[in-house]
């Protein structure tokens, strides 16, 4: 007989906890209230189904190689907590640590590459920087000549980097949740926030109203209209994010391939096809298709570094929300102004490979009161206190 993955249960009265976000982020704080600190009071609402935001629309490529030391420890946490996590959730999640290249077409882009490099070793993160000759050893199909528009220089080289099956992940996880007891709730869409003396006690959905003690906003792009509703401006500009998969070939990519002066990467799953993702788009907005100026401009650069794809068929293409903030690092945080409420945001690009840090650390917020050190600088006024965490350097296609 044919198990459910996670059953459709009936709405409580209250909670303990309320996560907004189905997501890998709401599924993982769920999971961590639940295995690391007993708590299984919980709902998580999602408005459409399971892992229909960022998390069933990224191109899951995990690394740890940032810059900025309280960037590396984060993700670093995060990539450990996924070297186990098949284990954890008892789940095929097809993880690969393949190795990732992050490429280089300046003598800037070569130093700030080094730069990276000493700050990952320093921080204990496998990182270091490799000549066109070594690029061309591990991907003999790459063209490391001087006919491209911008020439390869060389490469940050991260071997713990790698992909993972995405929406296994979130599978996964709301599996594990619905075994420890947690409700999980689909097509069930947060309408209001109720507020009592400058505390959260509830929220209303389209299916009635849900008393709780704690809330959770895991929406990403959506989340500054969920903080307005108790007041709080976040420093958030929303963009899609678009990315393609091709057709099936047979496995010849077996690394992720990087270059944030392209803006392109990509990577090959299991079944062959390439998943491959862009800069994000020029101007905030909330559409989620994808465009065919974004096809042209990546099918012009990918051929600049791989000209063997030039016959290559394009599968289908689509666009995620991402929520950019300032200084390119996630707002995890408590709400001063606001009791009862917890705001996990801000990811970006590369949101999905923080799921299990970001899930372990909002948990611990939510189950003691107090914000985790790994996650202190990520608190959300750190714009007003000019302590800002600048990740651009290191993320990829978003600069």
């Amino acid at each position: 007989m044919t198990q459910r993955m996670w059953h459709n249960k009936e709405i409580k009265d209250r909670y303990d906890v309320v996560i907004i976000g189905g997501g890998a982020h709401g599924l993982a704080t769920a999971y961590y209230l639940a295995v690391n600190h007993g708590i299984t009071n919980v709902a998580v609402l999602e408005q459409k189904f399971i892992g229909y935001g960022g998390s069933g629309r990224n191109t899951a490529i995990l690394r740890s190689n940032y810059r900025t030391e309280e960037g590396i420890k984060f993700y670093d946490q995060a990539l450990k907590l996924y070297e186990d996590l098949a284990q954890d959730l008892d789940f095929n999640l097809m993880f690969s640590q393949m190795g990732h290249f992050t490429l280089a077409h300046s003598t800037a882009s070569m130093q700030a590459q080094t730069t990276r490099a000493a700050y990952n070793q320093a921080c204990g993160v496998d990182s270091y920087v490799l000549e066109p000759k070594e690029i061309k050893e591990m991907l003999p199909e790459i063209d490391i000549t001087d006919h491209p528009r911008y020439p390869i220089h060389g490469a940050l080289y991260h071997p713990p980097g790698g992909i993972i099956r995405h929406d296994a992940v979130v599978w996964a996880y709301a599996r594990a949740c619905d075994r420890a007891g947690i409700h999980i709730h689909q097509l069930t869409k947060m309408e209001d926030i109720i507020m009592t003396d400058g505390k959260v006690t509830g929220v209303v959905t389209n299916r009635g109203k849900i008393n709780c003690g704690m809330l959770v906003s895991c929406v990403a792009g959506w989340s500054s209209g969920i903080c307005e509703q108790v007041g709080v401006k976040l420093a958030l500009v929303t963009h899609p994010l678009q990315a393609l998969v091709t057709t099936a070939y047979k496995p010849w990519l077996h690394h992720v391939v990087v270059s944030s002066t392209l803006h392109i990467y990509l990577s090959q799953t299991d079944r062959g096809e390439l998943v491959c993702g862009n800069g994000i788009d020029h101007y905030p907005h909330y559409g989620m298709r994808s465009t065919l100026s974004f096809l042209e401009g990546y099918a012009a650069h990918v051929l600049e570094l791989f000209p063997i794809l030039h016959n290559v068929s394009v599968q289908r293409a689509w666009a995620g929300l991402c929520d950019m903030t300032p200084d390119y690092s996630p707002i995890i945080s408590l709400i001063d102004e606001v009791q009862n409420f917890i705001v996990n945001c801000g990811w970006g690009t590369w949101g999905f490979k923080a799921s299990p840090a970001s899930g372990w650390n909002t948990a611990e917020m939510v189950a003691t009161g107090r914000t985790p050190a790994l996650i202190e600088p990520f608190r959300h006024d750190r714009y007003i206190k000019n302590r800002l965490v600048g990740e651009k350097a290191a993320a990829s296609v978003g600069n």
